[in-house]
C-alpha cells in the first residue's frame, strides 16, 4: 500500500488539471480564503513541473547551477565576474536608513548584524555571489532560545522545492519549502514560510510562488562551452602546426635514391642546423607553421557574444582592444545599473528578515519608519561622491538624507559631531545656520557638460 501512495497523490494532482477544475483563489500567496482572483497564475508546462518536483529536485534549474559553478571553478572570466559584481554589490556595506531615528530600532539593527555576521563582508559576499551563481538566496532564520534571530544560513538552492498547488500558491505556509537530499532522495528538512526567505533573482513568473530564479550567466552556457573548445582547438592547431616542415625536391631521383636520401636526412634530425647536399636537380623549401594569430576571428566574435550577455562590459575584464573611452562609460552606466537591481534583491531580502526580528522583540515597526539598503548604491570616486553629496546640499535636501546617499548613518554621524564638539569646547554654542548658502553650482561649467560646484568658507 505505501507504493501506492505517490501514484494516488500523483492522481489527485493530475485531477486538478482536467478543465474546468480550476482551484479557488487564495488570498496573497497561500492557499485559503478566498478573493477576487481568477484563472491561475502558472503556465501549463509550468504546472507539470510543480508536480514533478514532488519527487526530485527540478533538474533545470540543478543542472544550471552545476554548470555555473563548474564555469567558475574552470575559467578565471567567469570567477572574475561573479567576484567582481559581488564585490560591486556589497562595497561599504549595509546601513539602516530611518525616516525618524530610534534607539531601539537602532540598537536592534547593530545587535542582528552582529549575531548574523551581516557586518562582515565575508558573510556579504557569500550571499552575494550565491544569488549571482545560483539564482537564488535560501536564507534560513535560526532563532536561538531567547527568541532572537541568531543566524541568517545560506542553504544550497538546488536542494530547495517550493511546496506550491498548481495555481502556484504555497500549500500550506508551515510547509512553505521542503529541502530534498540528492544522494538518498529523502526529504531533509521542511521549512515554514517564516524560517525560510527564498531571494530569487529573475524568475520567470515572480507571483508563482514555484518558479525559481536564473543564475545571472545561464543564457550564456552555451557560448561558454564554444568559446572554451575553440579555444582548446586553437591551441592544439598551434601545438601540431608550429614545427617546420621541409619539402624535399629532387628531379629524375629513383626510388632507392630517394630512400636513401630519406634516411640519410632523418637520421641528422637531432642535429641543431642540418645541411643539405644535392647532387641532383632539385630545391629544400621550408613550410612554415603557425606564427600569428591573425586568424582567430572566431574567437573574438564568441568573446563579444559571451560578455554582451553578461553583466560586465567587456572592458572591464581586460578586453580593451578597439574599445572606444566614451563607450566604455556608457557601458558602465548600464553595469551600475544592474548593480543597483541586485542590491536592491538583496536588501529587500535582509530588510525583511529584520522586521521579522523586530516583532520578535515586540516593536511593531512601519514600513515607511526605515529601510536597508547598501551604503552606496552606485560604484564612484571619493570626489564625484562628495560632488553629489554639495549638489543635493545646494538643492535643500536634508542633512540627513544627504548622509544616506553617501552611505553613512545619519545617527551615527550626529553621535560623533556631538562629540567632537564636546570634546573640543565644554560649553559648546548650538550651531550657528549660515546666513546665505555656501554652496553654488555653475550648470554646463565642467568636463562633459556637467556641473561645476564652488564652496564658500566664509
Amino acid at each position: 500500500m505505501n507504493l501506492l501512495k505517490p501514484f494516488i497523490r500523483l492522481g489527485s494532482m493530475l485531477g486538478g488539471l482536467v478543465p474546468g477544475q480550476i482551484p479557488q483563489a487564495a488570498s496573497g500567496n497561500t492557499a485559503g480564503s478566498r478573493t477576487t482572483e481568477a484563472g491561475l497564475r502558472v503556465r501549463p508546462e509550468d504546472r507539470f513541473r510543480h508536480m514533478f518536483r514532488e519527487f526530485w529536485v527540478d533538474p533545470d534549474v540543478r543542472q544550471a547551477i552545476l554548470d555555473i559553478r563548474e564555469a567558475d571553478r574552470l575559467d578565471g572570466r567567469v570567477k572574475m565576474i561573479h567576484s567582481r559584481v559581488a564585490r560591486d554589490i556589497i562595497k561599504s556595506g549595509l546601513v539602516l536608513q530611518q525616516s525618524k531615528p530610534d534607539e531601539r530600532i537602532t540598537a536592534a539593527w547593530i545587535d542582528f548584524c552582529r549575531r548574523t555576521s551581516l557586518n562582515r563582508p565575508e558573510k556579504l559576499k557569500s550571499d552575494a555571489r550565491g544569488l549571482i551563481m545560483e539564482g537564488n538566496l535560501p536564507l534560513q532564520v535560526v532563532i536561538n532560545q531567547n527568541r532572537n534571530i541568531c543566524s541568517l544560513v545560506r542553504m544550497p538552492s538546488e536542494t530547495i522545492v517550493p511546496q506550491v498547488d498548481e495555481s502556484g500558491r504555497f500549500k500550506d505556509p508551515t510547509k512553505a519549502y521542503r529541502q530534498l537530499d540528492i544522494v538518498s532522495g529523502l526529504v531533509s528538512a521542511e521549512f515554514a514560510l517564516w524560517q525560510l526567505f527564498l531571494v530569487r533573482f529573475d524568475p520567470d513568473n515572480f507571483d508563482d510562488m514555484g518558479s525559481m530564479g536564473r543564475p545571472f550567466l545561464d543564457a550564456n552556457r552555451t557560448t561558454w562551452r564554444k568559446l572554451c573548445m575553440t579555444e582548446e582547438d586553437l591551441v592544439i592547431r598551434r601545438r601540431v602546426r608550429a614545427p617546420v616542415r621541409h619539402a624535399h625536391v629532387l628531379e629524375g631521383a629513383t626510388e632507392a635514391e630517394l630512400q636513401t636520401y630519406e634516411a640519410k636526412i632523418t637520421s641528422g634530425q637531432h642535429e641543431i642546423t642540418t645541411d643539405y647536399f644535392l647532387n641532383k636537380k632539385g630545391a629544400v623549401s621550408a613550410i612554415q607553421g603557425d606564427a600569428n594569430l591573425d586568424q582567430v576571428a572566431d574567437i573574438a566574435l564568441l568573446l563579444d557574444a559571451f560578455f554582451s550577455g553578461g553583466p560586465m562590459p567587456k572592458g572591464l575584464a581586460g578586453y580593451t582592444e578597439g574599445l572606444n573611452r566614451d563607450i566604455l562609460e556608457d557601458l558602465k552606466k548600464d553595469y551600475f545599473d544592474e548593480i543597483d537591481v541586485l542590491q536592491d534583491t538583496l536588501s529587500f531580502g535582509y530588510e525583511q528578515v529584520f522586521r521579522f526580528e523586530l516583532l520578535l522583540q515586540g516593536i511593531v515597526a512601519g514600513e515607511d519608519d526605515f529601510c536597508v539598503s547598501y551604503a552606496e548604491r552606485r560604484t564612484e570616486s571619493p570626489n564625484q561622491a562628495a560632488d553629489r553629496a554639495l549638489k543635493l546640499q545646494a538643492l535643500g535636501l536634508p542633512d540627513d538624507m544627504i548622509y544616506e546617499e553617501l552611505g553613512y548613518d545619519p545617527v551615527y554621524v550626529d553621535k560623533r559631531r556631538k562629540f567632537a564638539i564636546n570634546k573640543k569646547d565644554p560649553y559648546p554654542e548650538e550651531m550657528p545656520d549660515p546666513a546665505r548658502s555656501r554652496v553654488k553650482i555653475t550648470p554646463s561649467n565642467a568636463r562633459k557638460g556637467e556641473s561645476a560646484t564652488s564652496i564658500t568658507n566664509r
